[in-house]
């Protein structure tokens, strides 16, 4: 019965294998190469002609001309600020022992694209920073930052 070699064995048996036919074809392989070389050299060698012609061509480029900018300075008009007041007319019938005193009624001048008045705590617009309007109650309020947003605050 015959003894089987181990699998390490096998893997030894098999690199000195290739190694030797590797070393047996170069050694043939180089000896092919020198007889090509031989070969090569009893053949006459051709001549080889080079011809060159150049032309060189130089154009004149103008320098550039100097840019002019023209400056326009533009003023953008803030917010108008306008108050209407109301005068109620006093309904004169008399003999009652009341003083007829007129009532005040104001209109806010900055109004929301919706077109109401703007109260305190609201956003205001960019274009409305810096401004000062009133509320439908007639109260002051100024648009000023407050932390990272712009709100109505009272003036």
């Amino acid at each position: 019965m015959p003894k089987v070699l181990s699998r390490r064995k096998q893997f030894w048996v098999g690199g000195i294998a290739l190694l030797a036919l590797g070393a047996a074809g170069c050694s043939q392989s180089g000896q092919d190469d020198a007889a090509k070389v031989a070969a090569a050299s009893a053949k006459p060698a051709p001549t080889v002609t080079v011809t060159v012609t150049a032309t060189a061509t130089e154009t004149a480029t103008p320098a550039p001309a100097p840019t002019v900018t023209e400056t326009k300075t533009v003023k953008v008009p803030g917010p108008t600020v306008t108050k209407t007041v109301t005068k109620a007319a006093s309904s004169g019938s008399g003999g009652s022992g009341s003083s007829g005193g007129g009532t005040k009624a104001t209109t806010c001048s900055i109004r929301s694209n919706a077109g109401n008045c703007y109260s305190a705590g609201q956003f205001c617009r960019n274009s409305d920073h810096g401004a000062v309007t009133t509320t439908a109650s007639g109260a002051r309020i100024k648009c000023s930052s407050s932390g990272s947003s712009w709100r109505w605050t009272y003036a």
